[in-house]
């Protein structure tokens, strides 16, 4: 049996795919048996992170790539960049602290939610995202049976990060209160959870259709949370002028 196929059986193909390379630098370099099995380690533990890695964005379910280095701070100075970066550490999941990017449409937030989640993927931390509607229809859909619906709020109760988009944007159906409510109060300082809405919270127990629920809801979130609020112009309608002057031209 080859070296390649005991360390296939062994599930280190980060090291059969490196092994040809590496033995070749070893000898050229005169590395050590120590430094030369230490570089083939490395490796391994490269590939396998990079698999984790990707395994945990699948997981999470994002609409699109968004990073803090493609954000555009320049564009609406007001937001604190500095207070973004420290969030983007992942400090606020472990005392399991609550985010809310509120702001009108196009300012950033759905950008920021999903920086801030990919960089809690990258310290490790297991994310979800939804949009409000999605979340609510998801948990709609398992209403009739008691033992999904445990499930359900089991499997969502346990991520590390749940990221709620889009608060606002979409007609809710009347059970959107309670599920929401439901999830919140489970979450409540044992998970970390960002919020982002287009709708100032006064207005949040018009828009799930019932003001004490809605009052328990803020109470429960808003108890640990960072409240950001956006302002200034929307970057897809600064987009869509610049293409018509140039189309202009």
């Amino acid at each position: 049996m080859s070296i390649e196929t005991k360390l296939k059986s062994l599930r280190l193909s980060g090291i059969v795919n490196a092994l040809p390379i590496r033995n070749q630098e070893a000898v050229q370099s005169k590395l050590s048996y120590m430094e030369f099995l230490e570089v083939l380690v490395e490796d391994e533990l490269i590939r396998r992170q990079g698999r984790l890695m990707e395994r945990r964005k699948q997981m999470a379910r994002f609409p699109m790539h968004k990073t803090l280095d493609s954000f555009d701070f320049s564009f609406n100075p007001k937001i604190n960049q500095r207070q973004i970066a420290d969030l983007a550490t992942g400090r606020f999941i472990p005392p399991a602290e609550n985010i809310v990017l509120l702001g009108p449409p196009g300012v950033g937030k759905s950008h920021l939610a999903i920086a801030l989640g990919l960089s809690a993927i990258r310290c490790g931390y297991s994310t979800r995202y939804y949009t409000a509607y999605d979340l609510v229809d998801e948990m709609g859909a398992v209403s009739q049976s008691p033992a999904e619906r445990r499930q359900r709020l089991g499997e969502i109760g346990r991520l590390s990060l749940l990221i709620i988009d889009d608060l606002g944007m979409k007609k809710l159906p009347a059970s959107a209160g309670e599920d929401l409510l439901e999830i919140v109060m489970q979450r409540h300082e044992k998970a970390a959870t960002i919020i982002t809405s287009n709708r100032p919270m006064e207005d949040w127990g018009k828009m799930l259709g019932d003001n004490a629920t809605a009052g328990v809801l803020l109470d429960r979130f808003l108890h640990h949370a960072h409240i950001i609020q956006i302002t200034g112009r929307s970057y897809r309608m600064a987009s869509r002028s610049v293409a018509k002057t140039e189309e202009s031209k």
